[in-house]
């Protein structure tokens, strides 16, 4: 689950992680209490107001701006509030703005230059470890250090069973050149952080820019927290931070009916039992000349109510020319699911996408001969192969 920048700073700030101190407002009038608020508390007369998406690259889209009065303040967060925001991980279609953060100007000046770092602690899979990745190259897009100057991004690999040790707090304080005042802000910086990221079973936590002040304080002037949702029941504070409205509307709604779905760009919609066969599914949609429209996975025990609402849901993309349907029976008959195919199918009506129905396992020859039998415009297949050449005569089909 992603968190807004304003929801992970408070959470950060709780673990005694210094950030960039900030309100949230969700109209301009609401901005400017936000900025005197800030200059009462902070003594900031400039502000920063910045566009609350769960997306990266908002700067460069137009989502952050500098406010160095409260008229601008209300200016900017005019504009701001109600714009579809466009960025690199938008996509095109871009996130609407629904709310700012009123955010304190920290580039103040001093004797000494202010520096920004990146930061991000994850997981890493393939050694069933946590790692620390960390560059002198904060404030920039990442993917383009570690593409031309790899050599820049720092990493430190925590075994769970153990922790963070002080050394390796050291070690990340010491790569970026620290010394000082500043060398002990950042050791204690790294330390919460980690904490922060196990206590709340997070997947992901990412700060950049991680920002040395001029007077040697060191601050998240930005963060991007993901949660564990498989976690989330541990969590129901975390929980409720949950924005809908930054979601797929149509992976809301699969959640809805606890159904696995992640919405691609394809023309073939997959209904899969298993997230290994899904990943299959789509193989052989590939191999057939077709592209995935999604991945949905009904789980082990596939009825007519799931099938029913995978269906309407993989419906609603307008993109489908057609549906596979690849089941393997093990927990769940393939006659109870081609029943519940069939009876899906009647009671949504007017379905003009062919569908292939894939069933394997126990009583795979009775689901075949239910589908076989329905008179509707549902085509069986019994092997992988059988249902790709049919995928492929389906989609020669629709496209003639």
């Amino acid at each position: 689950m992603n968190i807004h920048e304003y929801q992970a700073k408070d959470i950060l700030k709780s673990y005694g992680v210094r950030i960039q101190e900030g309100i949230v407002a969700e109209t301009p009038e609401q901005a400017v209490e936000a900025a005197q608020r800030l200059t009462e508390e902070t003594g900031t007369s400039w502000h920063v107001i910045k566009a609350q998406i769960h997306a990266g690259g908002r700067g460069k889209g137009g989502g952050v701006k500098l406010a160095k009065n409260l008229e601008q303040v209300k200016d900017i967060s005019s504009q701001i509030l109600g714009m579809t925001l466009v960025t690199h991980q938008t996509g095109p279609e871009g996130k609407l703005v629904n709310k700012v953060l009123v955010a304190q100007d920290v580039y103040y000046p001093g004797e000494s230059e202010t520096k920004e770092f990146y930061l991000s602690i994850l997981l890493d899979r393939a050694k069933g470890q946590n790692v620390i990745m960390a560059s002198t190259e904060g404030g920039m897009d990442i993917e383009e250090v570690a593409e031309k100057t790899p050599e820049k991004i720092i990493k430190e690999w925590i075994d769970p069973a153990v922790g963070l040790q002080g050394f390796q707090a050291r070690k990340v304080a010491f790569a970026f050149g620290l010394t000082g005042n500043a060398f002990k802000e950042m050791v204690k910086f790294v330390t919460n952080l980690y904490k922060a990221y196990i206590d709340i079973d997070a997947s992901m936590f990412e700060i950049n820019p991680v920002l040395k002040t001029s007077d040697d304080k060191i601050l998240a002037v930005d963060a991007k927290v993901d949660i564990d949702d498989s976690a989330l029941f541990r969590h129901k504070n975390l929980a409720d931070l949950r924005d809908i409205s930054e979601e797929d509307p149509l992976e809301v709604e699969a959640g809805e009916h606890n159904l696995n779905y992640v919405k691609l760009d394809g023309n073939v919609g997959c209904m899969v039992n298993g997230a290994g066969l899904a990943m299959a599914t789509m193989d052989i949609i590939k191999l057939s000349g077709g592209e995935p429209a999604n991945f949905l996975d009904v789980g082990g025990s596939a009825n007519a109510q799931t099938v029913e609402a995978g269906f309407r849901i993989i419906l609603k993309d307008p993109n489908v020319k057609a549906i596979l349907i690849n089941i393997f029976g093990g927990i769940v008959r393939c006659d109870r699911v081609a029943n519940g195919v069939v009876e899906a199918y009647k009671n949504i009506g007017d379905i003009r996408v062919p569908i292939i129905v894939r069933l394997q396992g126990t009583n795979a020859a009775e689901g075949a001969r239910i589908i076989d039998e329905s008179g509707l415009k549902v085509y069986s297949a019994v092997v992988l192969k059988e249902a790709a050449e049919k995928v492929k005569q389906v989609l020669a089909e629709v496209n003639a």
